[in-house]
């Protein structure tokens, strides 16, 4: 294969491609390195590098499964591979390395991918913005003034510049969707519980967070999902079954589904009138297209909903780093955490254990809202974010005081929060951009478990409105 033609193919591609021995897994590897060496300088998407390892993997055998031989990055944020730093993208954990694969990453590695490395990620995960101290701004392949979106950001650059096909990430209050939606790609946020935790998952106790990956197709992350999704043995909360492969029901019509769609933030200031525009204009689309399509917000109060939760996840990140505390063996110093995350960590340390279990309480009582409204509607539209993608530095946590950096947090990401405290499936799709060229991304989310619709509307909307033909300055 020559150099040009590896970033044209999906990762579905490319296993077919070395499936019919046109070419080997050590040459895709060899490829994803030269657009790692190409492009990373710019991006700073891949932070720490296992090629040596990947090279020696790709002599194989490997596993037969959909993604065989196929390039794969992990996201340097809890996801433990044997041998690899995994930093949480913070200056206190820098040194930890991992003993042993987790339950996921396993489930990864049955697929067939040959994980090459670790992707940019903020501070634990905390901002929308992959701009952390430790590792560095990771910077937007369309255009690297801008940000490429957080936490799963190096995920979303390295798949957007063609450095490998598709990547883990993880969503947790819209780390998938949102750089999903700055990059242009394809991001599923799954079904709680859809991949499963398995016995290494301590930070996903509140049921917020999941995992899955960003890719640049919709069958790419079928294909992934029909892999990991399978429940664990002995799983106390295993997710709804599916009724059939999802790489089936990407083949499947949608029917004529009732779709609301709507703009309405927490705040209730408008968003940006490219995003409106952006929206009406996929609502049309979706008419288009024969399905029932009507204006109408979740009506759910976003204010109180978003209080609730807030000492349920400064309990349960408290929790997280006192578990890596104890892993490292000490305290951290003053100048191994970011003011956001120290913020984080004793707001977190200060709330009782009556008032975590009061949010998680009320929480579950609000969700029924929530999850009520989809008793009458098959997916909600609206976007993923409430602006264009941000300029670096407009939510620097190393430069802005905790509370302006949520300020403006709220500002570009309203919309995808809600649907992590539900649990229910919800994906970005890239089928707008604004006047400067850069993605806009628009979020459908389905009823609880319900991936199967998603998948069929994705799959319809990739074929009526195809972005595979759209390429960022900074590409192959």
């Amino acid at each position: 294969m020559s150099l040009p033609d590896y970033s044209e193919h999906d990762g579905l591609g490319l296993a077919a491609l070395v499936a019919k021995g046109e070419v080997t897994p050590a040459e895709l590897v060899d490829a994803a390195a030269e657009r790692i060496e190409r492009h990373n300088g710019t991006l700073n998407a891949v932070v720490w590098s296992a090629l040596d390892e990947a090279r020696a993997l790709a002599k194989g055998p490997l596993p037969d499964g959909p993604f065989k031989g196929v390039p794969f990055l992990i996201k340097d944020l809890g996801m433990p591979v044997a041998g690899w730093q995994n930093s949480y993208g913070s200056r206190f954990a820098r040194n930890v390395t991992d003993e042993k694969d987790g339950g996921l990453t396993a489930r990864y590695r049955s697929s067939g991918v040959i994980p090459i490395g670790r992707t940019n990620t903020p501070e634990y995960g905390i901002t929308g913005t992959t701009e952390g101290g430790h590792l560095g701004p990771c910077r937007n392949p369309w255009n690297p003034d801008h940000i490429a979106g957080g936490s799963s950001g190096g995920s979303a650059s390295a798949v957007a510049a063609g450095i490998v096909p598709l990547a883990h990430a993880s969503d947790g209050l819209g780390s998938i969707r949102i750089p999903a939606a700055c990059c242009g790609l394809v991001g599923l946020k799954v079904t709680r519980d859809r991949n499963p935790n398995l016995p290494d998952g301590f930070d996903y106790a509140a049921g917020f967070v999941v995992d899955h990956v960003v890719s640049r197709t919709v069958r790419d992350s079928a294909a992934m999902l029909d892999v990991t999704g399978v429940p664990e043995p002995g799983s106390p909360y295993p997710a709804p079954p599916k009724a059939r492969p999802y790489m089936e029901e990407i083949e499947q019509s949608p029917g004529r589904l009732r779709i609301a769609w709507s703009g309405e933030t927490p705040s209730g200031r408008p968003i940006h009138p490219e995003v409106q525009a952006a929206l009406e204009r996929t609502a049309a689309l979706l008419k288009g297209l024969g399905h029932d399509v009507v204006e109408k917000g979740l009506g759910i109060d976003y204010r109180r909903l978003y209080t609730v939760r807030g000492p349920l996840s400064g309990a349960n990140f408290a929790a997280g780093m006192q578990r890596l505390i104890e892993r490292i063996g000490r305290e951290p110093e003053p100048d191994e955490l970011e003011p956001l995350t120290w913020a984080a960590l004793k707001g977190g340390r200060k709330v009782t254990g009556a008032q975590a279990l009061y949010a998680m309480q009320e929480l579950r009582i609000m969700n029924r809202q929530t999850l009520g409204f989809f008793e009458d509607w098959d997916v909600y539209l609206c976007p993923v974010l409430g602006t264009p993608v941000p300029a670096i530095g407009h939510m620097d946590p190393n430069v802005l005081e905790p509370a302006e950096v949520n300020r403006r947090q709220g500002a570009v990401f309203p919309f995808t929060a809600p649907f992590n405290f539900s649990g229910q499936p919800s994906i970005s799709l890239p089928l707008e951009a604004d006047s400067a060229g850069l993605p806009i991304g628009m979020m459908f989310t389905a009823r609880y478990a319900d991936e199967a619709t998603l998948f069929r509307l994705s799959a319809q909307l990739e074929k009526e409105a195809p972005w595979k033909s759209r390429r960022p300055q900074l590409w192959g």
